[in-house]
């Protein structure tokens, strides 16, 4: 059965990080950072889908690692989204240990949140340094913790700024040709990179669209049926989706590094965005958002990504075609980027797309 492979997949790819990587040693060392959080996030979902409790207790010690005794979190950078985003590991550990420690790391990340600078229009700033910007990658790396965390500890002003963000990136961001999401968007149209005249990025990358995409879904889960904005935000996810499918590479499967250039000779199908693609459309199945029909091309992306981007050392299972991470720019910026092999990006979004699929 195919949901048993990806399963297994999952398994292995766990397997092969935990003998790479003591906890403490994930990359970047001692810090709490997207890289990570994405990781540790695809782990959790494997674990609550085989129950394996090393995978657990693997999650709980690179916590306790980076979480002091007094619940404040070691070497984070409270200016950048990416710094934000580890914190949707710490509720199911709150939950079950009840450690304050994890509720306190929780609070200072929401406290800090709630005071995130904002553009003219009320979009957050991707970063301290990115003043004025917002970039698709921002809304996983907030949007989900707020919304989880309006529901558990009943603050739904949280929820609120999440969905608004997720249309203000929609209204601004969005190409109405394609139904596809641009990187970036500089409110103030200072950067090299920003049109003049509407201040958006000039290309569709694939991780950051992922992101979007992911995390609208997360956000859902959160979000009540008869919220005003419920409706809405599903119409929404299924056209996102709708865009993403119809630039679905037909032969692998897989996704282009910029999404709507397949036929450039400089264009690569990268491994993290496909993995994100699949993951999301492969939830929105399941959560009724898509037609039971469009499983099949979440399983075509895991057979593309399975014939072309998996090999193996040993026992381990190198998931290799993996971007590094990049900031927003024009299309050679992006098709020139290194790939590299098991990096916590892709490993994370395999996992949340193997875990997913095992499911069905």
């Amino acid at each position: 059965m195919r949901k048993e492979k990806a399963l297994e997949y999952a398994m292995q790819a766990c397997g092969t990080m935990i003998r790479r990587y003591r906890p403490e040693e994930l990359p970047p060392e001692h810090k709490f950072h997207y890289h990570q959080g994405v990781f540790l996030s695809g782990m959790m979902h494997t674990w609550q889908v085989c129950g394996r409790k090393e995978y657990r207790d693997y999650i709980k010690a690179w916590a306790d690692s980076i979480i002091w005794q007094d619940g404040s979190i070691h070497d984070f950078d409270p200016g950048m989204l990416d710094d934000i985003q580890p914190g949707i590991l710490l509720f199911s550990l709150y939950a079950e240990t009840g450690d304050s420690r994890y509720k306190t790391a929780l609070d200072t990340l929401i406290s800090i949140l709630k005071k995130w600078k904002r553009s003219k229009y009320g979009g957050f700033w991707h970063k301290e340094c990115h003043p004025n910007q917002m970039w698709l990658d921002g809304m996983y790396m907030a949007g989900p913790l707020e919304a989880e965390y309006a529901v558990v500890f009943g603050q739904p002003e949280l929820l609120e700024t999440a969905v608004e963000q997720v249309f203000l990136m929609a209204e601004y961001m969005t190409d109405k040709k394609t139904g596809l999401l641009y990187h970036g968007w500089d409110a103030e149209r200072k950067m090299y990179w920003a049109n003049p005249d509407t201040g958006l990025s000039q290309e569709f990358w694939g991780r950051a669209m992922g992101w979007y995409a992911v995390a609208v879904l997360d956000i859902l889960e959160f979000t009540p049926k008869n919220h005003p904005k419920y409706e809405a935000m599903v119409s929404l996810e299924r056209r996102v989706l709708q865009g993403v499918l119809s630039v679905q590479d037909k032969k692998s499967g897989m996704w282009y590094q910029v999404m709507d250039k397949g036929g450039c000779s400089d264009n690569w199908l990268e491994t993290s965005c496909s993995a994100l693609f699949a993951y999301a459309v492969a939830k929105a199945v399941h959560m009724d958002i898509l037609k039971p029909d469009a499983m099949e091309k979440a399983w075509k992306a895991f057979d593309g990504i399975a014939s072309l981007s998996l090999t193996r050392e040993g026992d381990n299972l190198q998931v290799g075609g993996i971007c590094v991470g990049t900031d927003v720019g024009n299309y050679e910026a992006y098709v020139t980027r290194p790939t590299c092999i098991n990096d916590l990006h892709g490993m994370g979004a395999f996992l949340l797309m193997c875990a997913e699929l095992a499911k069905e």
